[in-house]
């Protein structure tokens, strides 16, 4: 405005004086200055605190469920489901801790700096009890179908031992799809940590996906979905020989024994079996 001023010395058009004046009128709007003046909405720390709660309440949630299996001395029998819970829990821990973190939005330097991005920032642990907590719930749909469709089978073969090591093999398998990706395509630039996204080249980054959609989603989904269904075949087709028994006046011996078949499976199924 003041520089129109003077570039129009002398007598004023009324062009130019009509323009200073409405230059004048939203200098000094009142509603104009509180909006430039106002601060905007940071709906990146609103989503950080968000996933912060979300890990709290997650972490609670899993915590209580682990207590109230112990306490009901019900863990020994639930060990896959204990497995499962304690995965989730550390998951939601590392998810607080990593969102914590970003909160203060600290320059990141040096080798402390580097570490911190690798880890937390970057939300490396929470992939990894994410991908862990997938390949668990594929274990345990696995071996309720070996229960279930291959009961004789699985009495003699899957012993104690071999169950504790798969669910050790469930916390290190997401350990071995999650980190080596990540520190491949994470690094801090600028003081900023830049994670899953500096790739090769456009190929790498492709590949990275479908590997990631097909090993998490497809193959898992198939496992539910071909184990479940045999399942319930296998329940149905013991439901009908049991109805078929009961309508032709079997012996009570045969319907006891097709009704703890019966029982067996729905106990497995709802993971009341003994590990």
């Amino acid at each position: 405005m003041v520089g129109l001023q003077y570039a129009l010395p002398g007598d004023m058009t009324e062009e130019s004086s009509t323009i200073l004046h409405l230059s004048d009128a939203i200098a000094t709007n009142p509603i104009d200055k509180a909006q430039t003046t106002s601060s905007p909405v940071n709906f990146e720390v609103i989503f950080e605190w968000a996933v912060v709660v979300i890990g709290i309440v997650g972490t609670v949630a899993n915590g209580l469920i682990l207590y109230a299996l112990v306490v009901s001395k019900q863990h020994k029998k639930h060990s896959f489901i204990v497995n499962q819970n304690a995965i989730d829990l550390v998951s939601c821990f590392f998810l607080i801790a990593s969102y914590a973190a970003k909160l203060f939005d600290v320059r990141l330097t040096g080798t402390l700096g580097y570490w911190l991005c690798m880890t937390l920032i970057s939300d490396n642990f929470v992939w990894w009890g994410n991908a862990s907590s997938v390949i668990s719930l594929a274990v345990i749909t696995v071996e309720r179908y070996l229960r279930v469709v291959h009961h004789t089978w699985s009495k003699k073969w899957l012993r104690r031992w071999l169950l504790f090591a798969v669910m050790v093999f469930t916390w290190v398998s997401g350990s071995i799809a999650i980190t080596p990706w990540m520190f491949e395509t994470s690094d801090i630039v600028d003081g900023e940590c830049l994670a899953f996204v500096l790739y090769k080249s456009d190929v790498d980054r492709i590949a990275s996906m479908i590997w990631w959609i097909f090993s998490f989603y497809v193959i898992i989904l198939i496992i539910f979905i071909f184990c479940y269904g045999r399942i319930v075949f296998v329940i149905r087709r013991q439901a009908q020989v049991m109805a078929s028994h009961n309508a032709a006046g079997s012996s009570s011996s045969q319907t006891q024994s097709n009704q703890n078949k019966f029982e067996i499976a729905l106990h497995i199924i709802t993971g009341s079996f003994a590990v």
